[in-house]
């Protein structure tokens, strides 16, 4: 089955990491996040958020764990969902999101699956997800 929604950033907040031994060409960051999803996926999440990036152009990779509570198609509960991407600052690419196997509870028990998500030219955030639940 498939899920849509969108979603806003409600907070985005950095967080300050000890700075690594190990020295490379892009800067190491930490942040936490929360979001709030409309549509199908309607719910809200808790993220932990970190990320090698460049911001004057764009580039770099971040790795992202959400703790969602909501719903999906009508199935209310919460369940764990990892995410990451690369951009060249013009694109995205090597995305990756899946839903942690086991993490469901409540109507969402037994969820699993993969998903994604875009960001449109006028800045709307959107998120799918092909799942199962069983």
């Amino acid at each position: 089955m498939r899920a849509i929604g969108t979603f806003d950033v409600a907070e985005f907040t950095a967080v300050p990491v000890p700075s690594p031994e190990v020295k490379t060409g892009l800067p190491v960051g930490f942040a936490t996040m929360r979001k709030t999803f409309t549509g199908e996926i309607d719910g809200r999440s808790e993220t932990l958020f970190t990320a090698a990036f460049d911001p004057t152009t764009g580039t770099g990779t971040y790795v992202a764990m959400e703790s969602f509570e909501g719903s999906v198609a009508g199935n209310a509960g919460t369940f764990n969902f990892v995410h990451s991407a690369t951009t060249t600052g013009q694109d995205r690419q090597a995305e990756f999101l899946t839903i942690v196997p086991t993490s469901g509870t409540g109507g969402l028990t037994g969820i699993r699956g993969t998903g994604g998500l875009t960001v449109d030219e006028d800045g709307t955030h959107s998120i799918w997800f092909d799942y199962d639940l069983s």
